[in-house]
């Protein structure tokens, strides 16, 4: 694969949302990285909650770090420009280059006049003033790689905004990267999707767009060909592969409620727990939930049962509660209190109970919270489990801490603009214990596998459960067999031959116009 000519690249669309793009670009960048090439991911704009901090201290994407850990790479910056963090239905802020620059509205972003400018970067609210940031981004990176391989966002027939598009056909034309659709035939429609989504788009676009990829097929694969044959005829394009539904594939998602590698674990030939209990752990679902992904390291090991919860009762057989992170600390408060889950909580902390507060759970269980920044709603008084108190300060903690607890080396990474002030308890990672409630600012903590091994003891004698943690469960071992699994499936399953033509010499010559194209 020595001949992938320098710079090449592909974009990666899909019919709809959660068509798998975040998953295939894994796939094809695995695959790729196995051949010897060296490749990168990128993702001009990405809205999401799960994020993560490179080592330089920028904040992008967790599918895209995750993506970068499947070439093989360092994640940075460039390989996720525009980072965008839902703080309502109609507001987001906006991370640029791995530094926050402001709040803005959905209005104001996509070319409209509504929101707040956050700065220089934006002046104006228009989106399309950020081509110019994430075509320099790929660029850099094309001039470093043999190939990028770039996932879109949504859909690319989103004919609303294609006047701004920044991520989708945007890019592909700034770049003149051939794009592969693709579309999950476990909704139904497929072809259907894959006909109107390239319908829907001008002559200009639709040059680019090379064909298809169908994801999550079940059953005998010679029932499809007659549609593919039938799709070809119709757009004169080519199907690239068939990739088969998987139980238990996933990287770290944009958002969701999925814990990724819990199917996996339970799915793969796994030994039963070690001790006698399995160890219930209860999530609760708060509002704007950030970094999810904490608690996938706790449901990788056998015996412990994760689930996401939003109601008081829910608490009560939960051996461990986690109070996540989130991006609107104020409002995760308001919600535990309305639905009687912060009774519960200083129930359990009063009985001894473990409870376990990540970054803005961290916060909640604190004493006061002074927040002028997130929610602006000035003195606010926590759960009162931890004593801590809270000021938000407009600069952001982006870090990646390493340090230790329970004896054990534990790694990090911190996204924050409240800034803790621990009065009194134990120490814990920067954070604090009081009895069997712990907080911390650190996300990421508990992939340290020695430490959570640790944790879960110390969880399962406060619960009196008969639980022990599997002495040799590797966390980032469990996620490197995850990304062979994704580049298994692009190898087994798709026309890597034409894939690599794709990404060497761009879009077939001549393909077809389908009216009636964009309006």
């Amino acid at each position: 694969m020595s001949g992938t000519r320098r710079g090449g690249g592909l974009l990666v669309a899909g019919t709809t949302s959660d068509a798998g793009k975040s998953v295939v670009t894994a796939g094809i960048c695995r695959w790729l990285a196995r051949q010897g090439v060296k490749v990168a991911p990128f993702k001009a704009q990405n809205m999401s909650l799960n994020s993560f901090v490179t080592r330089e201290g920028a904040e992008i994407g967790r599918a895209q770090a995750m993506q970068a850990q499947a070439a093989r790479v360092e994640p940075t910056a460039l390989m996720n420009p525009v980072l965008l963090k839902p703080g309502s239905d109609r507001s987001s802020q906006v991370v640029l280059l791995g530094k926050p620059v402001g709040e803005m509205s959905a209005r104001g972003f996509f070319g409209g006049s509504g929101g707040a400018s956050p700065g220089k970067a934006l002046h104006g609210g228009r989106q399309e003033q950020l081509l110019g940031v994430v075509t320099d981004c790929l660029e850099q990176l094309r001039g470093t790689y043999d190939a990028v391989i770039c996932e879109g966002a949504g859909s690319p027939a989103e004919i609303n905004l294609r006047r701004t598009d920044i991520v989708n056909m945007g890019i592909a034309r700034a770049a003149r990267f051939p794009v592969v659709v693709v579309g999950d035939i476990d909704r139904g429609g497929v072809f259907a999707s894959f006909f109107g989504t390239t319908a829907l788009l001008s002559p200009e676009d639709q040059a680019l767009i090379a064909g298809y990829l169908v994801n999550k097929f079940r059953g005998d694969v010679s029932l499809l060909e007659p549609g593919m044959e039938m799709l070809r005829g119709l757009t004169g394009r080519a199907t690239y592969g068939v990739l088969p539904f998987q139980h238990g594939l996933g990287i770290d998602e944009e958002d969701g409620l999925r814990v990724s590698l819990r199917g996996a674990v339970r799915e793969s030939v796994v030994a039963p727990p070690v001790g006698e209990d399995v160890l219930r752990v209860a999530v609760c679902a708060v509002p704007l939930m950030s970094n999810f992904t904490d608690v996938d390291a706790l449901a990788a090991e056998p015996g412990v049962v994760v689930r996401f919860v939003d109601r008081a009762e829910e608490l009560a057989d939960a051996d461990l509660v986690v109070v996540p992170g989130t991006r609107g600390t104020v409002k995760a408060l308001a919600w535990l209190r309305e639905r009687g889950l912060a009774d519960a909580l200083a129930r359990r902390a009063a009985e001894g109970r473990p409870v376990l507060g990540i970054c803005g759970g961290f916060q909640a269980l604190g004493e006061h919270i002074e927040d002028d920044v997130e929610s602006r709603a000035g003195s606010v008084e926590g759960l009162g489990l931890l004593p801590v108190r809270v000021r938000f300060e407009r600069e952001k903690t982006l870090a990646r801490p390493t340090g230790t607890a329970l004896g054990e080396p534990v790694d990090g990474y911190e996204i924050h603009h409240g800034v803790a002030e621990v009065l009194g308890g134990e120490p814990f990672l920067d954070g604090c214990r009081v009895g069997a409630v712990w907080g911390t600012h650190w996300h990421g903590s508990l992939e340290s596998d020695g430490f959570r091994r640790a944790f879960l003891r110390e969880v399962a004698a406060a619960a009196g459960r008969r639980f022990v943690p599997a002495p040799d469960t590797c966390f980032a071992a469990l996620r490197e067999e995850q990304l062979d699994l994704l580049g298994d499936l692009i190898e087994e399953h798709a026309d890597t031959d034409a894939l690599l033509k794709l990404i060497e010499s761009g879009a077939p010559a001549g393909l077809p116009f389908l009216p009636p194209g964009a309006p």
